[in-house]
């Protein structure tokens, strides 16, 4: 991860950035920012003529680059910063780590009394933008290792550049986690993982139930979808408990390391990208540790119930009955809606045993999704207005995306089951809401302190675009941060 180093002197100004705003008016030109730390003689002049010249627009995330060749700096960018607000900001440091990415350093002089917030959406695009996953040698890789901001105060942004820092460590850590190919992904490897991230952290408790816990316990959700795999399930427990905390979060992550669809087999093309079926789970264990590392007085427990849905002689089949976590029973006629399943023993558990003032689960759950909101938004469902508008806000100040969808009662008819208590998977009706709808049988008299995010869709993008990469985007990391750090 790159250096990001605040500074009232800059050293270094062989490439030098200077923001740009869009002009008043829409006949007006764009102009060049005042700046904390004045540029070099000569340089103000050669900017206000760069900008006609170059038909400059002062967009968010618009770059121009002029080299100068014998001079000093040696090359000047021009940085479209738009509406200099902190999403504004965001986009333009992410077009700044891709328009340097062949540089080793650059210095970028930010406007004079510009907000905290800006320059933590700056921080969090130069980070998140330069992120890579590959596995082997990269000829490619960024070259780009710091960024120096010059600014009057840096005391006075220190927080906002820590905060920036540790959102993008864990939405990066997430990445990795769901990037990371399922010949080497399973169950207890990502349980290896999160020991290892939490380990040095103080304040964290973790438990980590293997088959014969899961079996002794009546974890039947997960025990059924990972039966049919040689790697065996498992479910991670990672509490964050600070002294001073006044409300206890459940987070709950589907953590399908991989999905083959078990005996409703996928075809080819739906199953090349299922090693991000543990997406969810990457996401609520990073927002959990990134909470711990910003000290956030807020107690949050992660639920990450992980299985591979594999074919084999020992899966389980369409038509059986899975038996959950305090007994409640499914009967699931489709293999491939297994998320659900493994889910449902993790709420289940979490309102009998936690019992916490809130309870919130994110999954790669439906493709229903991104027909209903294409590839960059997530499926919300509560019935808690509140709660709901206060998780969507923070989504949307993080620079993510989700849109609330409706929980229609005439849906809930078709969950009926002759043989079990519920239908997993019944075949009526939008498949993300009743998969939701699902799930929520299982939150019992937390009904009303629950919400579902089906994030399928976007936590996958196919090309890079603004803060994301190709790959795993980290989708919901930013947000759950954001929420968690607003609750009193």
């Amino acid at each position: 991860m790159l250096a990001i180093r605040l500074t009232a002197e800059p050293e270094r100004l062989d490439t030098l950035i200077v923001p740009v705003r869009p002009g008043a008016a829409d006949d007006t030109p764009a102009e060049a920012v005042p700046t904390a730390v004045a540029p070099p003689d000569g340089i103000a002049d050669e900017v206000a003529a760069l900008i006609p010249a170059a038909r400059f627009s002062g967009r968010a995330g618009e770059v121009h680059v002029q080299l100068r060749p014998g001079g000093g700096p040696g090359r000047l960018l021009l940085l479209g910063i738009g509406a200099a607000d902190e999403a504004a900001w965001r986009a333009s440091g992410a077009a700044l780590a891709r328009a340097t990415k062949d540089e080793t350093h650059v210095t970028l002089a930010l406007p004079s009394g510009v907000a905290p917030e800006a320059v933590r959406g700056l921080a969090e695009g130069l980070l998140l933008a330069s992120y890579r996953f590959r596995l082997g040698a990269d000829a490619d890789a960024p070259a780009l290792a710091d960024v120096d901001l010059a600014v009057t105060d840096p005391e006075a942004y220190e927080q906002a550049v820590e905060v920036a820092r540790t959102t993008a460590r864990m939405t990066r850590l997430a990445r990795d986690l769901t990037n990371m190919p399922s010949s080497v992904k399973n169950p207890q490897w990502f349980a290896e993982q999160v020991t290892a991230a939490a380990a040095d952290l103080p304040g964290l408790t973790l438990r980590v139930r293997e088959p014969e816990q899961l079996a002794a316990e009546g974890f039947g959700g997960i025990l059924a979808v990972g039966g049919g795999s040689a790697s065996g399930p498992r479910l991670v427990e990672l509490d964050w408990r600070p002294a001073d905390a006044r409300t206890h979060v459940v987070l709950v992550g589907k953590g399908i390391t991989f999905d083959t669809g078990g005996i409703s087999i996928k075809p080819v093309p739906a199953m090349k990208l299922m090693r991000k079926d543990m997406a969810g789970a990457a996401a609520v264990v990073a927002a959990t540790l990134g909470a711990a590392t910003l000290g956030l007085p807020v107690r949050v427990t992660t639920l990450a119930p992980l299985a591979e849905n594999m074919v084999s002689g020992a899966a389980f089949r369409p038509g059986d009955v899975v038996r959950h976590y305090g007994g409640m029973t499914s009967e699931t006629t489709n293999s491939d809606a297994e998320g659900r399943l493994v889910l449902a023993d993790a709420l289940a558990y979490a309102v009998q045993e936690l019992k916490p003032d809130l309870l919130v689960d994110l999954a790669t759950l439906t493709g229903a999704n991104a027909v209903a909101l294409g590839t960059r938004t997530g499926a919300l469902y509560s019935d808690n207005d509140q709660l709901a508008e206060d998780l969507l806000a923070a989504i949307r100040s993080a620079g993510e995306s989700a849109w609330r969808m409706p929980l229609p009662a005439d849906y809930v008819e078709h969950l009926g089951s002759d043989l079990a208590d519920l239908h997993s998977a019944p075949t009526q009706g939008g498949g993300s809401v009743l998969a939701a709808l699902y799930l929520r049988e299982f939150t019992g008299e937390l009904a009303d302190r629950w919400l579902h995010i089906d994030m399928s869709a976007p936590s996958w993008c196919e090309r890079d675009d603004a803060e994301l990469t190709r790959g795993a985007t980290g989708w919901g990391v930013r947000g759950l941060l954001r929420w968690l750090a607003a609750l009193d």
